[in-house]
């Protein structure tokens, strides 16, 4: 089975377009979904602190090295890991690195990735909370205690200065062309990539165009949309069943083929054997299905990771400029 189509990052590292994603893969699932993946032939792993997983990740990357899939040592995968909100005080992120690769039981990350441009008020151990809250709160949930003394541009220069040895490339992620700019002109460092969301309902070509001008690489999440809301899965799309049907794929074959358009990677996440086969098949689109998907983001464009709407606890902050935001109290410290 071929092992799929990489990219050239601006750091010369490559990257596999299509890689094995971990948010929301329940405790006691991820170590066998990972282990399976590997096996299937995923050379590129999506992690994160605030997934609370890595843990069983570390399990399952030690058992597939030490033989559980033949032949496979280290650098033949691309694992990629993001610096939690509440770590972003210039002196914690090195810090936050270390603990990072102690947890996964590795000595390097290929790419490690600001998660989201705020940061959360937790001055004193970078991991002690990774959820500090507001002592008082008029949503029922409880509201984060955000911090406004720390720039994105604070930390990522802190990303750019940390050892080569130990993050190979570094990056951002949930980062808008206007934070992106911040960074390289506060530093001179344009980031290795940006991993955001976007599917068939949240295309957002101006963003794509801005990175691909700049040389950043996107990554997609949450390519079928996502199961948290009372929304169907665009798996379900009629459109997407469509091409699916007169291609003779499955719909996440479609959709996964059409977020690897333009060379951008995407990042599914399965705990499912079956599915996790079936989403590693590559097939090819047309320009005409191509552009057919393009057009359910024209006519029904729907973004869902808001944290501000979306999220419980909720984080108080407008963070991508959209009309659900515009109430709230913080903005992205530029």
């Amino acid at each position: 089975m071929s092992l799929g189509r990489t990219v050239t990052l601006n750091t010369g590292a490559k990257i596999p377009q299509l890689g094995f994603g971990t948010w929301q893969s329940e405790p006691g699932q991820v170590e066998k979904a990972v282990l399976h993946a590997l096996k299937t032939g995923y050379r590129h792993l999506d992690l994160a602190k605030v997934y609370g997983n890595q843990k069983e990740v570390a399990q399952a990357l030690k058992e597939a090295f030490d033989g559980g899939v033949s032949g496979l040592k280290r650098e033949d995968v691309f694992i990629t890991s993001k610096l939690w909100n509440s770590q972003h005080r210039p002196e914690h992120v090195s810090a936050a690195l270390d603990e990072c690769l102690a947890e996964l039981g590795l000595d390097y990350l290929d790419l490690y990735l600001v998660h989201f441009p705020v940061a959360f008020d937790e001055p004193n151990q970078p991991n002690s909370k990774l959820f500090p809250m507001q002592e008082k709160s008029d949503h029922p949930d409880g509201d984060v205690k955000m911090f406004d003394g720390i720039s994105i541009v604070d930390t990522w220069k802190a990303m750019t200065q940390l050892p080569k040895s130990k993050a190979r490339s570094v990056g951002v992620s949930n980062h808008s062309k206007e934070h992106l700019q911040a960074l390289i002109d506060g530093t001179g460092v344009t980031p290795a990539a940006n991993q955001i969301e976007r599917h068939p309902r949240l295309i957002q070509p101006e963003l794509i165009q801005f990175c691909k001008d700049k040389n950043i690489h996107i990554t997609a999440y949450s390519a079928f949309g996502n199961n948290m809301f009372d929304v169907p899965l665009l798996v379900t799309h009629d459109k997407i069943k469509e091409i699916a049907s007169r291609v003779g794929a499955t719909p996440a074959q479609v959709i996964l083929a059409w977020s690897q358009v333009g060379g951008h990677s995407v990042i599914p996440k399965s705990v499912t054997t079956s599915r996790i086969e079936e989403n590693f098949k590559e097939i090819e689109l047309s320009q005409s299905d191509i552009d057919a998907i393009n057009n359910i983001g024209k006519t029904e464009p729907r973004r869902f990771n808001i944290p501000y709407v979306a999220n419980k606890p909720r984080w108080p902050v407008n963070m991508f400029g959209t009309p659900e935001e515009k109430d709230a109290p913080h903005k992205v410290i530029i």
